[in-house]
């Protein structure tokens, strides 16, 4: 049974009526991804928020400079919150990204389930159990939460990284749930 068809219940712009620099930046996403991404066929209903939330997608999740943690990590991260919220978009979209990145399609599908069941080095282990936590119950992160990131390895750059990643995720998961946002249906045959 396909998905729904719609991209999100609100109305967008025809994509042909955009600006040459969105158009220049689907294309390059058409280039890289086979595809333009839903999530941001949502945000050309807003030009200014969609260059504002590309670019700062771009730096959190692509510039491997600006981070200390891997691009699958960061992506396990948004895996593991958007399992928390239950957002279907994040799962499908992240869930794929996970099994591109790791070349382990069963990686990908434990992250989307309960990555509790995979088996993950303690460092991996210690980040996904506190982005869940800070998902789950933010109000209950305190001291030793933070002590458990840097007794397993990370710096506080990195746990600076980990929240921001998580908190960037939290906010994606109520934007597709708020909208009703679907994921690109190719994620689904992808890299398994």
């Amino acid at each position: 049974m396909p998905q729904p068809g719609h991209i999100v219940r609100v109305p967008l712009p025809d994509p042909e009526t955009l600006d040459e620099d969105t158009k220049k930046y689907f294309a390059i996403c058409e280039e890289k991804l086979g595809l333009v991404p839903n999530v941001l066929r949502a945000y050309t209903g807003n030009i200014e928020k969609f260059r504002n939330f590309t670019a700062f997608y771009n730096t959190l999740m692509l510039d491997e400079e600006a981070c200390g943690l891997s691009k699958l990590e960061r992506e396990m991260i948004a895996v593991v919150v958007s399992s928390v919220n239950r957002c279907y978009y994040c799962l499908v979209a992240h869930g794929q990204a996970v099994r591109q990145l790791s070349g382990d399609p069963e990686l990908g599908e434990m992250m989307v389930m309960n990555y509790r069941v995979a088996e993950l080095e303690p460092r991996r282990r210690a980040m996904l159990d506190f982005a869940w936590k800070l998902t789950e119950a933010p109000h209950d992160i305190a001291e030793a939460d933070r002590r458990s990131l840097l007794d397993a390895g990370f710096t506080e750059q990195d746990i600076f990284d980990i929240c921001d990643t998580a908190a960037f995720f939290n906010y994606t998961n109520r934007m597709a749930h708020g909208l009703d946002m679907m994921p690109n249906a190719d994620y689904h045959k992808m890299d398994r």
